[in-house]
């Protein structure tokens, strides 16, 4: 599986950008996918992934409903979309996919295979 991100770019606090995660290859289905993010300086977090088949929903705890993920397989595609963006959103945004993966290790990065090359969101003040 190749993973392209794309949709990132600066936004003023409070907005909203929605990023975009573009797969090829064979099998998507059967891939979890997720957005990471890294700050300059800090490690990489988890932000969100949406699991294969049931496509159960998972959320990192700073997102506090403010992001939702979805997927759409004939597409191939996953979506992240940001809303109520502050300054401290800032950061490269990473889409990955792991294939088959259980449910305790979906904010896990060493579980995932494949990675997209990542687009800088800009959350200005």
């Amino acid at each position: 599986v190749q993973l392209q991100a794309s949709g990132g770019g600066l936004v003023q606090a409070g907005g909203s950008r929605r990023l975009s995660c573009s797969a090829s290859g064979r099998f998507f289905i059967n891939y979890t996918v997720a957005w990471f993010r890294q700050a300059p300086g800090k490690a990489r977090e988890f932000v969100s992934a949406v699991k294969y088949g049931v496509g159960t929903l998972y959320y990192g705890d700073f997102v506090k409903g403010r992001f939702t993920i979805s997927r759409d397989n004939d597409k191939k595609m996953v979506y992240l979309q940001m809303n109520a963006l502050e300054p401290e959103d800032t950061a490269v945004y990473y889409c990955a996919a792991g294939s088959f993966l259980h449910d305790h290790d979906n904010g896990a990065d060493q579980y995932y295979n494949f990675w997209g090359q990542g687009t800088q969101v800009t959350v200005s003040s």
